[in-house]
């Protein structure tokens, strides 16, 4: 037996017994096998056996082919499958993601890992299928499902599902009378379906507080992120800047401060699809890159104007033609992404960042025995 690695990267293991956490590792194994992970690449991936659990990782060569310098962005590409259309392609893409983990990502039994699998799945298929309006000051939800008080935001009607009224408000039938939100907003709701779906599978008790807790008082912002989501990385130890797992609510930071002043236009609050992509809440199917997302977070300061109130605005058509003319003239898009493609500074300071931020978050435990989501007392 290997004595413990400490922080090292790929998924762990871990259990309350020896014995259980040997049989977590076991199903570890069996459930990639059943996803044909290994006939990617014969032995493609390490199993160390530690004093406090069981490692996984990818060997040294099937990581450098695909995920060189930890860059999972064209992951899809270099193992040859379609997560976009098959759902067993998505998990293999969000496992390598992990395996590469620059920090161990812990899991206490395999129950726990299936279930931050699936809640990556459903958070990936809720964000492609999500189309909103984007508003930061109106305040509408489909009606037979939600009503609105400045104390308590978006609740439940009585006998209402959370599920339910949730697709509802960011899948709406109408494309063209979408429900407005932030993108902040947008991503808590994108995240709250997927724990929700999660929860209604594999932990009825949770399911069942979590309707409870937003027929009473909605949780958002600040208290959204404590209560439900895991921050990986820091300003001091920051997750490499290609490395996202399908699944992570990931924010492009606003280096402009003239243009930061818009409000909404602090940055950009995205899921990532895998693939490469981003998604867009405001245009369906029209999901961002890596680098048009960084391209549109630099024109915001050229679509900046200021109302009769001076009040600053953003001209998104202003913003769209530049972002063309960008993509289509390399050395200008070389320089731009130059630019932008670089760690962002600190909240608060404007100077040589550009719009990546240094950390991920995504959805904490959630099983029976396991659960890390502690809701508020009314």
């Amino acid at each position: 037996m290997t004595p413990d690695p400490g922080l090292q990267g790929g998924v762990r293991i871990t259990g309350d017994t020896t014995h259980a956490c040997g049989e977590a590792a076991f199903s570890v194994r069996e459930w990639l096998n059943a996803r044909a992970l290994s006939a990617q690449s014969r032995g493609c991936v390490r199993h160390d056996r530690y004093a406090g659990g069981h490692h996984f990782t990818l060997q040294p060569k099937p990581a450098a082919a695909w995920v060189p310098q930890c860059d999972t962005l064209a992951l899809p590409e270099r193992l040859r499958i379609h997560p976009e259309s098959s759902d067993t392609d998505l998990e293999i893409e969000i496992m390598v993601a992990m395996l590469m983990a620059p920090d161990a990502l812990e899991f206490p039994s395999f129950e726990e890992f299936e279930s931050a699998v699936r809640v990556r799945c459903n958070t990936v298929r809720a964000a492609r299928k999500a189309a909103l309006a984007f508003d930061t000051e109106a305040i509408e939800r489909p009606a037979e499902f939600w009503t609105y008080t400045e104390t308590r935001g978006f609740t439940l009607r009585p006998g209402t599902d959370l599920v339910q009224a949730l697709r509802k408000a960011t899948q709406p039938d109408d494309l063209a009378h979408a429900y407005a939100f932030s993108c902040y907003r947008a991503t808590e709701y994108v995240l709250l379906l997927a724990i929700a779906e999660e929860a209604a599978r594999a932990h009825p008790q949770l399911s069942a507080a979590l309707n409870r807790q937003w027929e009473h008082r909605a949780i958002q912002s600040g208290e959204f992120h404590d209560v439900f989501l895991r921050e990986y990385g820091s300003m001091d130890r920051p997750v490499p800047s290609r490395y996202y797992v399908p699944g992570d609510r990931v924010w492009f930071r606003n280096p402009d401060p003239n243009s930061a002043d818009a409000p909404g236009y602090e940055g950009s609050w995205v899921i990532y699809l895998g693939s490469g992509q981003f998604n867009n809440f405001w245009k369906t199917n029209a999901h961002f890159s890596f680098d048009s997302k960084c391209v549109e977070v630099y024109h915001w300061r050229h679509g900046a104007w200021k109302d009769a109130e001076g009040r600053v605005r953003i001209d998104e058509d202003e913003v769209e033609r530049r972002v063309r003319a960008t993509l289509a003239d390399s050395d200008e898009l070389a320089r731009v992404l130059g630019k932008m493609q670089r760690p962002r500074d600190p909240r608060g300071v404007y100077d040589q960042g550009g719009c990546i931020d240094r950390t991920r978050e995504f959805v904490l435990h959630l099983r029976e025995g396991s659960n890390q989501i502690r809701l508020p007392e009314h």
